[in-house]
């Protein structure tokens, strides 16, 4: 049974990753709010990742790094605090996580590393400014990372397109965003929280041991088709 650190899995696509995980592996949860749902496998630290110290943790095994932003303005809206904030949420917490788990991931049985960006890294979206700045840093950091900690620590990336949790809840809020929403891309749909989770399941498996270093666009095809 493998041991998996997420962080921010009490809503949205964490919360689904730990659904996705819980019955076949020790999961341990760090996050403001502790997840809706027990389970013998689930051990929950209430931890804001910016301020409070982190718990301490002898192995692990996998680092999922969930918590993210989306903060959309036009550019003459954005103060720098904007920016900040969320390079703090995106990278710094991430950083954070990872330098003070390292030792515990290097005793891990094939240890790897999940970050998360956005497609609005590759695609350039209106009022996207100051959450593509950040999650481009994420992917920046994920391939150096994976270059550094090769070959004993594996580390990738999840860029999804928009998907229905809390966090996107302001861009489906009617039927009308909805609709256009799906009509942008190619395969006519977007995203449900469980299609990252079974993506995030794979990458931290065995099957993706030749794998790292990688940044996967789940976009419904809206970065990779003009259609």
């Amino acid at each position: 049974m493998n041991k998996i650190l997420v962080v921010g899995g009490s809503k949205g696509i964490g919360n689904a990753i730990i659904k996705s995980l819980i019955d076949d592996n020790s999961i341990i949860n760090i996050s403001r709010t502790a997840p809706l749902l027990s389970h013998t496998n689930l051990t929950h630290y209430t931890c804001d990742i910016l301020t409070d110290d982190l718990p301490k943790i002898e192995e692990i095994d996998t680092l999922i790094y969930c918590p993210g932003s989306i903060n959309l303005k036009p550019i003459s809206r954005l103060k720098l605090d904007d920016f900040r904030n969320d390079f703090e949420i995106n990278v710094i917490g991430a950083v954070k996580t990872i330098q003070h788990y390292l030792p515990s991931l290097k005793k891990g049985s094939k240890p790897s590393i999940l970050l998360f960006s956005t497609v609005a890294a590759k695609l350039g979206m209106p009022f996207h400014a100051s959450v593509a700045a950040a999650k481009s840093a994420v992917e920046g950091l994920t391939k150096s990372l994976g270059a550094e900690l090769a070959p004993s620590i594996r580390v990738n990336a999840i860029a999804p397109t928009v998907t229905d949790t809390d966090l996107a809840s302001k861009l489906l809020r009617n039927e009308r965003m909805i609709e256009n929403i799906t009509e942008r891309h190619p395969l006519k749909k977007y995203l449900i929280p469980k299609e990252v989770a079974d993506l995030a399941s794979f990458l931290i498996s065995e099957k993706a041991n030749s794998i790292s270093g990688q940044i996967f666009e789940l976009d419904c095809g809206i970065v990779s088709f003009k259609i």
